[in-house]
């Protein structure tokens, strides 16, 4: 019997609807990221053997460069707003809606009381200019005097969102006395408990911490 041979066709597939998905979840990621602002400050961290990870959300960071000037920031935008209603309401500022925008949308705030309105009545390419050269928010080692500010924005702050949690981050060459004052006004709060920013390095083989983490290894 003769055979026959099948003509061989091309599979073709229909990209048409992929391309739709691909550009519509393109649309979606670009409108819904959130781009985290710059910090007005460079800070390098100490480094650990520390691989204690912070949370993802609801942070009060306290930042603390070289110099010992300080640094406040919370990271919703949503509480941000809520957090500057407060001090506005707290401190008689008389903030306009559109500073209080201006703060909600921003990063750290390092500058007292007196200047804060001047300082978010700037256009943002002016607050980005004159952030590295500012005072800091002013802290004591007392909360009940007006020279500690810091004191205020952490009282604020945690009345807006008691769940927040607290990071120090403070510069290596940054000298002690000046950690402790930040750390002295959260005592004054009666926290206790906070974090410690940190770059992590390797554990030195053959320390107690190294040991640890074997024994962890062995036991998964």
């Amino acid at each position: 019997m003769p055979k026959f041979k099948l003509p061989r066709k091309s599979t073709n597939i229909d990209m048409t609807a992929m391309c739709d998905v691909a550009f519509l979840l393109l649309s979606f990621f670009m409108l819904a990221t959130k781009f985290k602002p710059d910090e007005p400050v460079t800070v390098v961290t100490p480094s650990s053997i520390s691989s204690i990870p912070i949370p993802d959300a609801d942070i009060m960071l306290i930042t603390v460069d070289p110099k010992g000037r300080i640094f406040f920031a919370i990271d919703n935008k949503l509480r941000r707003k809520e957090l500057i209603q407060n001090i506005d309401e707290y401190k008689k500022l008389n903030l306009t809606e559109q500073e209080m925008n201006t703060f909600a949308i921003g990063s750290s705030i390092g500058v007292p009381f007196s200047q804060l309105k001047s300082f978010l009545a700037m256009p943002p390419d002016e607050q980005n200019a004159y952030a590295p050269t500012a005072p800091g928010v002013p802290v004591d080692t007392t909360n009940n005097t007006e020279a500690n500010e810091l004191a205020a924005w952490i009282r604020s702050a945690r009345n807006t969102n008691p769940k927040l949690r607290i990071c120090i981050k403070a510069d290596g060459e940054t000298s002690y006395p000046n950690v402790k004052k930040v750390i002295k006004t959260l005592e004054n709060w009666k926290i206790f408990k906070f974090n410690l920013i940190t770059s992590l390095e390797e554990i030195p083989v053959g320390s107690a911490a190294y040991e640890e983490s074997m024994k962890g290894m062995k036991a998964e």
